[in-house]
């Protein structure tokens, strides 16, 4: 296992000082000193702004601690057995440092992760501890899963200032409790990450993109949903509206494996969707970029002052679901996941719709995130579906075992906790 930098006292390094109100940076530099920060913290009654890369800022609602506990020090690959296709690395090592070790020897992460700088117009590397904190994915997940299911061992220091360390290093050992998947999504308000353990997948030696042009919404889905349900595993599926980054509307399916996979499963997904029209082949240089871009919402970033949606929901119910939004709204929308996903633009104005999107969503069974605003409407709305009373009270539960006296992201998820 590597270890971090040499130990040394924490040594916060002040970036603010106004009018008597403290604001702090602490870069601890090893899981020691993120413990030591996280009980001085807690003594000093000073909530804590967790940041891995600072990438992502704008995800959540609006920090509400005056010191911010960087990890970008705690960095570095801790383990990596190809064989045992699992990998690790300390919470502040940049995502690209981990897919580059992955990649020269042929294997990736499953789930995709996305790159949010364009959305937020940030800077900085995108940390893998905040890939695990904010469980994020893209496309790739409607067949491999997400973050989550990716994620199989987790160091954390809880709000007591302990560490903790739960799951193991490699696959066959993860028994117990399973903090690991509580960790993965909690926004860094259960426990601020340390370090994370991934399971990854070989990488694809080929990939191809199947697209059908100026499909309807609702025909779009059912295709991809019957590409999805074939026994010829896509791993991508995707519709963009007419006007969404192409004046066509692109019904998108992709397929990976070896060259003559491909030809074979590409030949055999057109047969199964014939009547829905013919099946292009979106040319080789534009593959990578395309999916990327869906991936990171690209088609919907500008406007930049226009809040942005995620939903969840059935795929059979999200054109329902969009239709309804778009009597009441001005909104423009992609689908990812076969239908699965839907990415929504809309203006601020009214709550950025939030009353309204997020009922729609639950009475579809879904749910809805802001994942883009600006800091008043992040806190003046919940950015994340609001919860029922007996799940409140135990995320309120959780909170209050795992950071008794609240001190870590305060308020980043839900107001009061």
């Amino acid at each position: 296992m590597q270890e971090g930098p040499p130990a040394a006292l924490v040594c916060p390094l002040r970036t603010q000082q106004d009018k008597g109100n403290e604001a702090m940076q602490l870069e601890p530099g090893t899981e020691e000193e993120v413990a030591v920060a996280v009980r001085e913290a807690r003594a000093a009654k000073a909530p804590l702004r967790i940041e891995g890369g600072g990438t992502r800022s704008g995800l959540g609602r609006p920090s509400q601690a005056a010191r911010t506990l960087s990890l970008k020090k705690l960095s570095g690959i801790t383990l990596y057995e190809p064989s045992e296709m699992v990998i690790g690395a300390w919470a502040g090592t940049p995502l690209a440092q981990v897919q580059k070790a992955l990649d020269g020897k042929g294997q990736m992460l499953a789930f995709e992760p996305p790159d949010y700088r364009t959305l937020y117009g940030s800077s900085g590397e995108p940390s893998i501890g905040a890939v695990a904190a904010c469980a994020l994915a893209g496309p790739r997940r409607v067949m491999a899963g997400g973050a989550r299911d990716s994620l199989i061992g987790v160091r954390f220091v809880n709000g007591r200032g302990e560490i903790i360390k739960n799951g193991g290093r490699v696959m066959k050992n993860v028994t117990g409790l399973d903090l690991v998947k509580l960790q993965a999504g909690a926004f860094g308000t259960l426990g601020v990450l340390t370090e994370v353990i991934f399971k990854v997948i070989p990488k694809p030696p080929a990939e191809a993109t199947l697209v059908f042009e100026w499909l309807a919404d609702a025909e779009a889905i059912e295709a991809l949903c019957a590409a999805m349900t074939s026994p010829f595993e896509p791993t991508g599926a995707a519709h963009l509206p007419a006007g969404i980054g192409s004046p066509a509307a692109r019904t998108l399916i992709r397929i990976e494996g070896f060259p003559e996979q491909i030809a074979y499963r590409s030949g055999e997904i057109a047969k199964r969707l014939s009547r829905h029209g013919t099946l292009a082949r979106i040319h080789e240089a534009e593959h990578g970029a395309l999916w990327r871009s869906i991936g990171e919402a690209a088609p919907l970033t500008e406007p930049s002052d226009e809040a942005l949606w995620r939903i969840s929901v059935a795929p059979g119910k999200a054109v329902a679901l969009t239709a309804s939004i778009a009597a009441k709204r001005v909104q423009r929308h992609f689908y990812d996941w076969s239908g699965g996903l839907i990415w929504l633009a809309t203006p601020e104005d009214g709550g950025a719709g939030a009353q309204l999107i997020q009922s729609l969503a639950a009475e579809a069974g879904g749910h809805a995130t802001l994942i883009r605003g600006s800091d008043a409407l992040r806190a003046s709305i919940p950015v994340f579906q609001p919860l029922a009373p007996a799940i409140q009270k135990l995320q309120a539960g959780l909170k209050a075992s795992f950071d008794p006296d609240g001190i870590l992201n305060p308020g980043r998820m839900y107001a009061g906790m």
